[in-house]
């Protein structure tokens, strides 16, 4: 049985209706409000601060209040599950009885389906399963976003399997997607604890390297315990995933944070020979973080798969570090 979710992640902002707001349009006009959808409206200096993922949960949540019996999918679930969502989708997914018909409107994607799906109700609104909407997500998106869903699902719930995943998309009756899915499916791994560190996996597998050991702990003089993101073992280098929060002051001054830091990788280097950092930044475009890993001293054993990090490029340009990383782009 899955594990059901006190309550969806929950608006994180103001929703107002038009109901509430006198003359909605000329408090737009005059740069107070913003519209999130037709009859709905938030505090517009509010919502320019919020970051594209949390700007697509507002959305979801602005379609609960005009279809309370919405079940929502893809995406829409993922955010209200707390999965990892990449920038602001803008487009609000839910599912449609069966003999409906898919269509595209007012910002919301209406999907029909064959067969049976999970339903969830998580504070009175209703989510496919997580098990269902990281198979969604893996037949649907590029691999390495279904990669990210897959294991932060297995994150979330401990009695997930892969395995299960796995046997969900097999058993599907509709074959969209299907060979698609396997990829991330079979790579699904709850001991990657961060959306960067998924992404990093998929192009780790592409641009050749081997295959690294995840969450690697050493043991300190002090009988403590650092661990490392990723670590081959062979090659003697630990790899560390590093997003943009650990220098934003909420860990406490930069600087600080660099001196642990640094502290940190002196210890590990009484184990592994080198230890290698590497953000959203060097991800994406690939050949970074392919310069960083040969410089320190990895070999790729398999050719690149060219196509894979190209469309990685395309997938995720636009939303470079815009992710909330399972979490939160925790660095």
């Amino acid at each position: 049985m899955p594990i059901l979710l006190a309550g969806p992640q929950p608006a994180p902002i103001p929703l107002l209706r038009t109901a509430e707001v006198p003359h909605p349009e000329r408090a737009v006009a005059r740069g107070e409000l913003a519209r999130v959808r037709p009859g709905v409206y938030v505090p517009a200096e509010a919502w320019r601060d919020l970051a594209p993922w949390v700007r697509y949960l507002a959305r979801v949540h602005a379609v609960a209040l005009g279809y309370p019996d919405a079940v929502f999918s893809h995406e829409s679930a993922a955010a209200l599950m707390g999965l990892p969502v990449f920038g602001d989708p803008m487009v609000v997914h839910v599912l449609q009885n069966p003999l409906g018909r898919s269509r595209l409107a007012s910002g919301i994607r209406v999907h029909t389906h064959r067969g049976e799906r999970e339903i969830l109700e998580i504070g009175g609104l209703l989510v496919t399963g997580i098990l269902d909407t990281a198979v969604d997500l893996a037949r649907s998106r590029h691999g390495a976003i279904g990669l990210s869903v897959a294991d932060a699902a297995l994150r979330a719930d401990p009695s997930l399997e892969a395995a299960a995943m796995r046997e969900g998309n097999e058993q599907r009756i509709s074959k969209r997607g299907r060979a698609v899915a396997r990829w991330a499916l079979s790579r699904a791994n709850r001991l990657a604890e961060t959306a960067l560190e998924s992404v990093s996996r998929a192009v780790v597998e592409w641009l050749g390297f081997p295959e690294p050991a995840l969450q690697v702990s050493f043991r300190t003089n002090d009988g403590g315990h650092d661990r490392s993101d990723m670590v081959w073992e062979p090659a003697s280098v630990a790899g560390e995933c590093d997003g943009g929060m650990k220098y934003d002051g909420r860990f406490g001054p930069a600087q600080d944070v660099i001196a642990r830091q640094h502290a940190r990788d002196a210890r590990l280097r009484r184990h592994v020979r080198t230890v290698a950092h590497w953000g959203w930044h060097d991800v994406v475009p690939a050949a970074p973080l392919r310069d960083i890993l040969i410089g320190a001293g990895l070999r790729p054993d398999a050719p690149e798969d060219t196509a894979a990090l190209f469309s990685l490029r395309r997938a995720l340009t636009a939303t470079t570090r815009e992710t909330n990383a399972d979490g939160r782009d925790r660095g």
